[in-house]
């Protein structure tokens, strides 16, 4: 009997780096301080926990902890970086941004449709008083031509 992995291809060079590792370890520099480094990783942290309740609150965005996120991890740790960057579901906005500095356009106008319905039903349901409403009105509006005018790089017809 010979040796089990004999004939096989190793997948990539031992100690090879692919474009991806590179690209990462490009965005991340390290704070100095350890306990700086501890802060941001809790707080990197948090801001995943808060994202993923996001997906199921309607009040609380994903994205924008995700990205907060992805900022502290990139002042703290490659590891944690890496893990939140190459994640199927929050990776590829957190990369779009950070390469691009642009949003999917299904997720802004997934975005501006879901604000829009929260603060409707906040302002006709829930909030009684008539200037909190035009309070809540005024920022959802704001909140929502914000996200409007981010750019997209993936918008039909443009």
């Amino acid at each position: 009997m010979g040796d089990p992995g004999q004939g096989m291809e190793p997948l990539a060079e031992e100690g090879a780096v692919t474009p991806a590792e590179l690209q990462a370890a490009a965005e991340v520099v390290e704070h100095a301080s350890p306990l700086v480094r501890g802060l941001l990783i809790a707080a990197g942290s948090l801001c995943v926990v808060l994202g993923v309740v996001g997906l199921f609150l309607p009040l609380l965005p994903t994205t924008p902890f995700m990205l907060l996120a992805a900022a502290c991890y990139a002042r703290a740790s490659l590891r944690f970086y890496r893990w939140l960057t190459g994640h199927r579901l929050f990776g590829p906005p957190i990369l779009e941004w950070r390469r691009h500095r642009a949003i999917p356009y299904r997720a802004k106008r997934a975005g501006v449709l879901l604000m829009a319905l929260t603060f409707s039903t906040s302002i006709l349901l829930v909030v009684k008083n008539p200037w909190a409403q035009a309070g809540l009105a005024a920022f959802g509006l704001f909140m929502c031509l914000w996200l409007w005018r981010l750019p997209s790089r993936d918008r039909p017809g443009g």
